[in-house]
């Protein structure tokens, strides 16, 4: 019994430092997807990226425990530097603060833990990391409906969540799910991102539907939530998310970089209206 109250006393006192934490940071996005592989963390850095170039101080919380992609995206390596027990910097890569799990664990090593374990790491983030004050907090979670997503929508309340999909079928089901997940935890705004829509040819800049396009807006539409835009696929976004210089930064001049720009203004609206 004894252990049982500490450990609740524990958990009453971590809640206590998460609920300082938030009270710092004055929007919260979720970005999550029903599917793997739809680009989720890229939409989640560049989003980042755009929206700190609108003067806005801006977090990313790498919530995605074991598959943590954010560090290589962005171009950080090494460990984030820790004050105390209780107090964690988020690292700092071109005016964005990062923090992810990676830098924490071997190079390759798989991170074999179940739900409230992951779910926990989540929960010290939140509590431990210092963010200071915050315009927004984007939360890149992982794909399907699991615990991650329970824990981050309990703890932090965002006021916006973002569902990746692609256009075609197979994905816009799973898509669905996500949407509807989203509605139950009462997350306040929801909204849809459909990427990799249409493909940008180096040579000729044609545009080729290579998964289809539509299929998200079209599905934004049916469920009766906010439709943010389409991100076409070029190759400099992928050789940028390979060697940890965003798209939006590296070149802006890009579709795929107008686009993000476009969708964080479509973003700030949103969270403001």
């Amino acid at each position: 019994m004894a252990e049982q109250r500490d450990r609740m006393a524990e958990m009453q006192e971590q809640d206590q430092r998460i609920e300082q934490n938030l009270a710092m940071i004055k929007y919260r996005i979720a970005v999550f997807s029903g599917k793997g592989g739809v680009g989720k963390s890229t939409v989640a850095v560049n989003l980042a990226y755009s929206l700190l170039k609108k003067k806005l101080k801006v977090g990313l919380l790498d919530a995605d425990i074991t598959g943590p992609n954010i560090p290589q995206m962005v171009g950080l390596s090494g460990m984030p530097e820790m004050m105390d027990q209780h107090q964690i910097l988020p690292q700092i890569k071109d005016g964005l603060r990062v923090i992810s799990i990676a830098p924490m664990i071997p190079k390759d090593q798989p991170v074999i833990w179940r739900g409230p374990l992951r779910s926990g790491t989540i929960s010290q983030f939140l509590a431990d990391v210092v963010w200071d004050e915050l315009d927004i907090l984007v939360t890149d979670l992982p794909p399907g409906t699991g615990d991650e997503i329970l824990t981050v929508s309990q703890k932090i309340h965002p006021q916006l969540a973002i569902i990746v999909t692609t256009p075609q079928e197979v994905s816009l089901l799973d898509c669905r799910r996500a949407v509807n997940m989203a509605k139950k935890l009462s997350i306040p705004k929801i909204a849809v991102v459909e990427n990799m829509s249409g493909l940008i040819c180096p040579h000729c800049s044609e545009t080729i539907d290579f998964f289809g396009t539509g299929g998200g807006e079209q599905m934004a539409k049916d469920l009766d939530v906010t439709f943010l835009g389409r991100i076409p696929m070029e190759k400099q976004s992928r050789e940028c998310g390979d060697n940890g210089t965003p798209v939006v930064l590296e070149y802006p001049q890009s579709q795929t970089a107008i686009t993000f720009n476009e969708i964080s203004g479509n973003v700030i609206n949103l969270l403001k209206k």
